[in-house]
């Protein structure tokens, strides 16, 4: 166990060619918004029955935030989705930790299924408005911190001021 490479890629999560691809989930794993609805339209219904599966299972309640859990990626060019539950930003409450645990349950996630490669989105930053540098700074340095079989994390940003964001963090 080592701490993974660090790729920063601008594009579209669903065209990684890895082992695994972290999916940005709702707690319900039925398909969402935003990256999580990419996944779940690109991946096909595989997908969506894999979770309907779980959550007849272990997760009737949903997936709790920063927990992660693995299903087939369908006709994803990966072997894996990991979904995960990002915390929804807030000013009040100091809710990094669990951003952070995203990262951390994904990747062991990831060495349970012996993935060598993994990609992530910006976890929270969209519909859950957790501000784009900061998660930036959390996901580099959780990542930077972890202790993994998963040779290369690849950060695959959306857009270029997602990419400019994780660019800075990751030379910080």
């Amino acid at each position: 166990m080592s701490t993974p490479r660090i790729t920063l890629l601008r594009g579209d999560i669903t065209q990684q060619n890895v082992d695994a691809i972290v999916n940005a989930a709702n707690s319900s794993l039925l398909g969402g918004g935003g990256v999580d609805g990419a996944i779940h339209r690109a991946g096909g219904p595989e997908i969506l029955e894999a979770c309907r599966a779980l959550r007849a299972s272990h997760y009737g309640r949903g997936l709790a935030t920063g927990e992660a859990v693995a299903t087939t990626a369908g006709r994803l060019p990966a072997r894996w989705v990991i979904h995960t539950v990002g915390p929804v930003y807030s000013r009040d409450e100091d809710r990094s930790a669990l951003l952070a645990a995203c990262h951390t349950n994904s990747l062991h996630v990831a060495d349970t299924l012996g993935a060598k490669t993994v990609a992530f989105p910006a976890i929270s930053t969209g519909i859950f408005s957790w501000p784009i540098a900061d998660a930036a700074r959390i996901a580099i340095a959780t990542v930077r911190a972890a202790t993994t079989d998963v040779d290369e994390v690849r950060f695959v940003l959306f857009d270029t001021s997602a990419y400019e964001a994780f660019q800075h963090a990751a030379q910080q």
